[in-house]
């Protein structure tokens, strides 16, 4: 029996990828344009992890150049400046999830593991309303295997009771890491290989 749903935020609970990377391409829009598009292409494969790693790899792998990390923080700080403001307008909740989390919410046990900065996805949480639904809202620049791994042991949850819905295969490896199920959702290509919900209406 689920008890605990540990619930991805990007493309699960808000549908944020599109403007995250129109974000990035502002961020980067001093380099050359083809660089810019490699770039996009690695952050919507890895949609669940952080911006601090997309901007690591852009500079090390796409550029390759050395960053310091002074610099890293540097290009998250202007990011969730273009992005933190906009992604608080209720018209990116994703009404199919969010109807299912506030019909469920005294049922199962729910937490957010995101790649998102834990900082700005609180503060978006809060203004979206969304913190009343969760134990926990968790985000980078921790990576999400060890999120879920803290969620699990701090909350001495069973692993055979608890899941992870997410978008990515990012948030497949970090709950087939921690040994739990995870079911895929907003991404067809996840589709064929795992199990998957279509629509949270005929979830469970």
């Amino acid at each position: 029996m689920i008890r605990n749903i540990i619930f991805d935020f990007d493309g699960v609970i808000l549908d944020s990828v599109p403007t995250k990377t129109e974000a990035f391409k502002k961020l980067f829009e001093e380099f050359p344009q083809e660089k810019i598009e490699q770039l996009v292409v690695y952050h919507e494969k890895n949609g669940g992890i952080s911006r601090y790693i997309k901007i690591k790899y852009f500079f090390e792998e796409i550029l390759r150049t050395d960053i310091t990390k002074e610099q890293i923080d540097e290009y998250a700080v202007r990011y969730s400046e273009l992005t933190k403001e906009e992604l608080t307008n209720p018209r990116y909740l994703i009404q199919d999830s969010i109807d299912f989390i506030r019909k469920n919410q005294g049922k199962y046990r729910m937490h957010v593991a995101s790649g998102a900065d834990e900082g700005d996805l609180r503060y978006i949480c809060e203004q979206l309303h969304l913190n009343e639904y969760f134990l926990s809202i968790n985000g980078s620049p921790n990576v999400k295997t060890e999120i879920v791994a803290k969620i699990l042991a701090d909350n001495s949850y069973d692993k055979k009771e608890t899941i992870l819905i997410g978008d990515s295969v990012n948030d497949y490896e970090a709950a087939s890491k921690n040994e739990i199920m995870f079911y895929g959702y907003n991404n067809v290509n996840l589709q064929n290989d795992h199990l998957y919900i279509t629509t949270f209406t005929d979830f469970l």
